[in-house]
């Protein structure tokens, strides 16, 4: 009996080797991270236009030829985009040093602040001196911070700058030359297995697609929501800010703490002595949390990788002890995959149909092949 797409059911083994899949990838992928930061760019670029390039290719145009159009219009939009951005960057780089010193010592003003009032809620922490013993704790970090951090900093910037630049040149290629991969592989796989195999490949693209896009969306729906939010609030710079939370949101769990306390910062510092505009930021942050994963995560990717919420806060857990940052970044759009993958190869392995279709081809090719050599 022929067991169907719509029948099958992944077991306990498959599931099991699936988790395994994964694992075994964050760990790879963390060594070869140089590679892996700019081959995800890449993707997302890939997939941010590949509908421009099928429309050119719907509409006559070549593969290769839409490929070039599409790669040079963004070259020439970015370059444009650019040069507008660029003098404001300069203009702004002489005060962005005297402006993180000022965010800083907001900051460092408001954790004194609710140490103090602490302290005075809670005897405990005065007879421990946690207002003083975090003073020092400031003190020693602001004299050490250039000798210790700067040269760091500066080294890491300049160490992933070559590596981030492979980006779109892996864009082009794959916009180029990606239908050509997909018709390499393809031929490999043996004639019995060949639709399952087309099936396997399209449902991989269609995976990561949909995640990638799906990311870009409501990295999109969080800046707007976090931006007219912050607008209404009167915080200055509040696209960019929305933004920058948006985009650290992508990491699970820390990307959004990073980014809550950021905004709070930048508003302790416009703000001071106004905590009232603290706890509004707070909120607004929250409450586009909640959105994000009751609203619009369910409608951008949720949906399109299908997993079960329990196992994707374990496999975030999981991807994050094995990879650190980085496996919690990829650990869904990875596990994504591997399941398809896991999926298919369960679907060939307990398909009897498909094994036998595989073994009569085989029978013809070796009677087609000692047919002049049989003796009558």
């Amino acid at each position: 009996m022929n067991v169907s797409a719509g029948q099958y059911r992944a077991g306990p083994v498959v599931w099991a080797a699936n988790i395994a899949g994964t694992c075994l990838v964050l760990f790879l992928f963390q060594k070869i991270l140089w590679l892996v930061v700019p081959f995800v760019l890449a993707l997302v670029i890939y997939y941010a236009l590949l509908p421009l390039k099928l429309r050119l290719v719907l509409a006559g145009v070549s593969h290769d030829g839409a490929a070039a159009w599409v790669s040079l219009g963004t070259s020439v939009l970015l370059v444009l985009v650019a040069m507008l951005v660029f003098p404001m960057i300069v203009a702004k780089a002489v005060t962005w040093e005297t402006s993180t010193t000022r965010y800083l010592s907001g900051g460092i003003q408001m954790l004194a602040a609710i140490i103090t009032q602490l302290e005075a809620r809670f005897s405990i922490l005065a007879q421990a001196h946690a207002g003083a013993a975090f003073a020092a704790q400031i003190a020693e970090f602001s004299s050490h911070f250039a000798d210790k951090y700067l040269s760091v900093i500066a080294f890491t910037v300049a160490a992933w700058s070559p590596a981030l630049l492979l980006a779109p040149f892996l864009a082009f290629f794959m916009l180029r030359d990606g239908w050509r991969f997909r018709k390499f592989l393809i031929r490999a796989v043996p004639n019995a297995y060949f639709e399952r195999c087309l099936y396997l490949l399209n449902q991989v693209d269609r995976t990561a697609r949909l995640y990638f896009v799906g990311l870009i969306k409501l990295t999109v729906l969080d800046t707007a929501c976090l931006a007219a939010g912050l607008m209404l609030l009167g915080v200055s710079e509040a696209v960019l800010l929305g933004l920058l939370a948006a985009v650290l949101a992508w990491i699970p769990f820390v990307g959004s703490i990073v980014g809550c306390f950021l905004l709070v910062l930048i508003v302790a510092t416009d703000f001071p002595g106004n905590p009232d505009m603290v706890y509004a930021t707070v909120v607004l942050f929250l409450a586009v949390r909640l959105l994000d994963d009751f609203v619009f995560m369910p409608l951008t990717i949720g949906k399109s990788l299908n997993m079960h919420p329990l196992l994707t806060v374990l496999m975030i857990f999981v991807g994050g002890a094995v990879a650190g940052v980085p496996g919690l970044m990829l650990v869904l759009p990875v596990l994504g995959v591997i399941m398809v993958l896991g999926e298919t190869v369960g679907l060939l392995v307990t398909d009897p149909r498909l094994r036998a279709r595989h073994a009569h081809e085989r029978a013809l090719q070796q009677q087609l092949v000692t047919r002049d050599l049989r003796v009558n």
